[in-house]
């Protein structure tokens, strides 16, 4: 098949614009099918890229070869009221057991971490919320940020579980305004803890096990005065030492905790190693999961719009049947009619398209900026996008542009 020229795609491109321009108001609602369609896919690209790239970032500050002894893992929530049976019956992590871990020649740090959540208060001031971790100095190891005032915990003041708080730096600002923290004493949770730090994050939404970190304090402390979920909420992360690949540290840990546990070897580990590449994968089914469903309401909206680009075409064949004729007798073959008419189909989706991604990307991100979410424009998506919504035009252009090419120039000529 004889391709067409570029003069020939010019002047059928002109034709269509035109065309477009005669029908405003039809062509915009036929168009609106296809933008909803567009918009919705790169909104949804936007925000999972950028939640994506968030979730590498937090794997990427605790480091490749961290790894994490839980109570139990599911890839799915577990209600700490009603756990299933096979975690019911598993013991919670104890302080021993991170102690026995970090003396193994294979790890370089390990410490017992625990997470719930609890206000900050000084001076009739008070926070919503926030997350409030029970951890060690090794924090920020783990965690990624830095210590931007005042110090970490002390060895003596872990073990003892002593009343000391490092709290988030803007946390402490917002209940301190322009006074110096450090040293003060305020609530946790309706407790009195001095601020002995603060604590700067990293710019990123996530971490790897949950909220974002209001205030720290040593996990003795968490684990005497507060009531916190330890099958969802307790952790021991683990880093091996370097030279230490990750199967030979958890093969180290796994007997350890099985000698501590006094598993039988024919008995199942009471407990779970998690990497971070597990963590990564859950995420990512998530998200597919998410994304699928996301694609399915936005091929309906495609396809809607699709339905009307050949309504709209079809009544574009009708009303146009004698310059159809006028066409056909002034020397124009089947093929340039048809190419007219899928050029026109594929215009009216093209815009469409290029609107919706537009649009679309306008929509992620503003709402990656409000999630504090650092994302770059999903480029594969995006050309997918251009690509479709030409696509579309083409698909259901054709019977009209078949129709239009099959009229006899004579009857065409003839119709009023």
């Amino acid at each position: 098949m004889r391709l067409p020229s570029l003069a020939q795609a010019e002047e059928n491109l002109r034709i269509a614009m035109e065309t477009l321009r005669a029908s405003k108001l039809r062509s915009g609602l036929t168009i609106l099918g296809v933008v909803i369609g567009v918009a919705t896919v790169m909104t949804m690209a936007s925000l999972v890229e950028g939640l994506r790239s968030q979730i590498i970032s937090t794997v990427e500050v605790a480091g490749p070869t961290t790894f994490y002894v839980l109570k139990a893992y599911s890839s799915t929530p577990v209600n700490p009221q009603n756990p299933p049976a096979w975690i019911r019956i598993r013991p919670d992590l104890r302080d021993a057991e991170a102690e026995r871990i970090r003396r193994l020649p294979e790890v370089a740090y390990a410490g017992i971490w625990g997470q719930t959540l609890a206000r900050v208060a000084y001076r009739g001031e008070r926070t919503q919320p926030v997350g409030l971790f029970g951890a060690d100095a090794g924090f920020t190891e783990i965690q990624g940020g830095t210590l931007a005032d005042g110090r970490w915990f002390t060895r003596a003041e872990v073990l003892s579980g002593a009343s000391v708080v490092v709290l988030q730096e803007a946390i402490a600002r917002r209940l301190f305004g322009r006074e110096r923290p450090i040293g003060a004493t305020v609530l946790v949770g309706g407790r009195p803890m001095e601020v002995i730090g603060l604590y700067l994050p990293p710019e990123n939404i996530f971490a790897p096990q949950g909220a974002e970190t209001g205030a720290i304090i040593p996990y003795r402390l968490l684990d005497a005065q507060f009531q916190f979920d330890k099958t969802n909420a307790q952790w021991i992360p683990v880093k091996p030492r370097a030279g230490v690949t990750v199967p030979q540290a958890q093969e180290a840990v796994t007997i350890a905790m099985r000698e501590l546990r006094r598993l039988r070897p024919a008995q199942r580990n009471s407990f779970d190693l998690v990497t971070a590449d597990q963590i990564l994968d859950v995420f990512n089914q998530l998200t597919g999961v998410f994304f699928l469903v996301m694609l399915v309401l936005a091929s309906v909206a495609l396809l809607v719009g699709g339905i009307g680009v050949m309504a709209i075409m079809m009544v574009s064949v009708t009303d146009r049947t004698r310059e159809i004729g006028v066409r056909k007798a002034l020397g124009a073959t089947r093929r340039d009619i048809l190419l007219q008419f899928l050029i026109e189909a594929a215009t009216l989706t093209g815009i469409g398209g290029l609107i919706g991604i537009a649009l679309g990307l306008g929509l992620g991100r503003t709402v990656t900026a409000l999630l504090g979410i650092s994302a770059a424009p999903p480029v594969t998506i995006t050309l997918i996008a251009v690509a479709v919504s030409g696509g579309i035009g083409l698909v259901f252009g054709i019977l009209p542009a078949q129709r239009a090419a099959r009229l006899d120039p004579i009857e065409a000529l003839r119709h009023e």
